[in-house]
């Protein structure tokens, strides 16, 4: 399959059952409570994609993009959030995806947010942004799984979901990777180009003289979200630190391992 049939594909993202339960309850009462609303919809990579989605469409009719749920949830009204908080439970929330585990998905994305947006704060980039370019990093991974299942489920016998050899064992296999997905669908949903750029070099930040801040903060992050999914221990996490990546932001191993959240995913939120 290629990237442009990727693309056009139709599919549904597949969205965290306790969340959207959680939402629709705070969206039933008589006041309902934003803070609530903004924290649910950030824990879930799909909803923040749908929010996203309509905030930057043109029904808004705004004059700069959107970065941020919160900055969704100022413009897009709570009539909106219901009607895909209901669309969400019908449609996404138990669809199963051949080959990766759902928990083990939303507990990363979230993990690796955090720990961008922390990371941005350190290199004075945009924390929201950050922090969604992280919850939504893993999106193409998740879209190829649903729209090329036979193919990626060969591939994971070479190299599993969450491998850090992954993006370059789908540029072989399939002529792109996870990346370029992410990024081709956030262009499309006309997101802003700092988190479409974000997520095309995720991989490779500093490619060939090519300099994105904020790609180089999620990179670091997601090998963060990595080494906390696989247990690494600090000997192993010292052997596979992306050290020239951090070079070019002056982040060492140690100033990344100080950002991590205080709050890592619980259980209970997964």
């Amino acid at each position: 399959m290629q990237l442009s049939a990727v693309l056009a594909s139709q599919f549904v993202l597949p969205s965290i059952p306790r969340v959207v339960a959680l939402l629709l309850s705070e969206l039933e009462r008589e006041e309902t409570d934003l803070k609530r609303v903004t924290h649910l919809i950030s824990q879930d990579p799909a909803l923040t994609v749908r929010l996203l989605q309509l905030s930057n469409s043109g029904y808004f009719r705004m004059s700069r993009r959107i970065h941020s749920v919160p900055e969704c949830l100022a413009i897009v009204g709570l009539n909106h959030v219901r009607t895909m908080a209901h669309a969400s439970a019908t449609k996404a929330s138990l669809r199963a995806v051949v080959g990766i585990n759902m928990q083990q998905y939303w507990s990363y994305s979230l993990d690796v947010a955090k720990v961008s947006r922390s990371l941005a704060g350190v290199v004075r980039q945009n924390q929201q942004a950050a922090f969604t370019a992280g919850l939504i990093h893993y999106v193409g991974e998740l879209v190829m799984r649903l729209v090329m299942p036979a193919e990626m489920a060969r591939l994971d016998g070479e190299i599993p979901a969450l491998d850090a050899r992954r993006a370059k064992a789908e540029r072989k296999a399939f002529g792109f990777n996870y990346a370029e997905v992410a990024a081709g669908l956030a262009r499309q949903w006309l997101f802003p180009e700092p988190i479409v750029e974000a997520l095309a070099c995720q991989d490779t930040p500093f490619l060939e003289h090519a300099y994105e801040p904020l790609a180089g903060v999620l990179h670091l992050a997601a090998w963060r979200g990595r080494c906390k999914d696989a247990s690494l221990n600090q000997r192993e996490m010292a052997v596979s630190f992306p050290g020239a990546v951090g070079d070019v932001l002056l982040l060492d191993i140690d100033m990344v391992l100080q950002q991590d959240p205080i709050d890592w995913t619980s259980p209970r939120s997964r």
